[in-house]
């Protein structure tokens, strides 16, 4: 992989609710402030290519990153093109991450067979290695990672791609991730946090951040494997303390930037930050707050 994406980087998946000349203007201070790189989702909004176009084009150095494109959206063919599309249009500035989503949005929404997604994601990338391109194309590999979480998806990740984006989980699955995948492979876990030191308020924000995310199947099992146990999210929307405080890094940006080198210290080569607030602003204001500390 030949791009560089440095060691920190922003995850936003609060875009969408905003317009688009908005979400511009984010993009121009995430740069100016000297985050490296900017991570955006796949759900059920914005194509997240055209998405990354539009940011790409509005800055000059930032880096954008899919953080996760989904594999059932697109065939192999048209997620190549899509990635060599972008990557030769813009240089050393767009890595491709992709995974296998989750059964709802996959099997309910989109209408595909999630039966068996570790081996659609071995195939996808076989084929996407076969997959023909005949337009000019970047001068070289831009690389791509896997959403990965689970010990196979995690080697899958080290060996059929550059490395692994985790998503919702802590230092110690870093640390696990790390060993499985070996030193080579990138490794880019994203890391929720609040700006804020009061507990009350810090964890009711996190809470509502993180709600949606305990109703899946997939992180549910991974946190399993972590330590925790059903009654730590028996109500997803009143997950318990300990669970809240190891998924979300609340306090000062001091506090913050120590959960970060955690990750560095388990073997994180990046830290995808996603701050967390109690409305939809775009959070400018904490971008600006954690900067001196995350910016190295």
């Amino acid at each position: 992989m030949t791009i560089d994406i440095g060691p920190i980087g922003i995850w936003s998946g609060i875009f969408d609710a905003h317009p688009t000349d908005a979400v511009r203007v984010a993009c121009r201070e995430i740069e100016a402030l000297g985050y490296p790189t900017l991570w955006l989702p796949e759900a059920v909004g914005r194509d997240p290519f055209v998405a990354a176009a539009a940011c790409l084009a509005a800055t000059s150095e930032l880096r954008l990153a899919t953080g996760i494109a989904n594999i059932y959206a697109r065939d192999p063919m048209t997620m190549v093109a899509c990635q060599r599309t972008l990557a030769e249009a813009f240089p050393e500035r767009f890595l491709l991450g992709i995974g296998v989503s989750h059964h709802h949005l996959v099997e309910r929404l989109r209408k595909h067979d999630y039966s068996k997604p570790l081996s659609y994601m071995r195939n996808y990338l076989a084929a996407m290695d076969e997959a023909m391109f005949a337009a000019v194309g970047p001068a070289s590999d831009p690389g791509r990672v896997l959403a990965a979480l689970g010990p196979k998806m995690l080697e899958t990740a080290a060996t059929r791609a550059s490395g692994a984006h985790p998503y919702f989980t802590t230092p110690a699955h870093t640390a696990q991730a790390r060993s499985i995948m070996g030193p080579d492979a990138l490794l880019a876990p994203e890391q929720m946090v609040v700006v804020e030191t009061d507990p009350a308020v810090a964890r009711a924000i996190a809470r509502a951040g993180m709600a949606v995310y305990l109703r899946a199947p997939n992180y549910q099992n991974a946190l399993r494997g972590l330590g925790f146990d059903d009654g730590d999210w028996a109500d997803p929307k009143q997950a318990s303390d300990r669970l809240v405080d190891a998924i979300v890094a609340w306090g000062t940006p001091e506090e913050i930037g120590a959960r970060v080198d955690e990750h560095r210290a388990a073997g994180a080569d990046h830290v995808c930050v996603q701050v967390l607030r109690a409305d939809a602003d775009i959070p400018v204001t904490e971008w600006r707050q954690l900067a001196p500390v995350l910016v190295k």
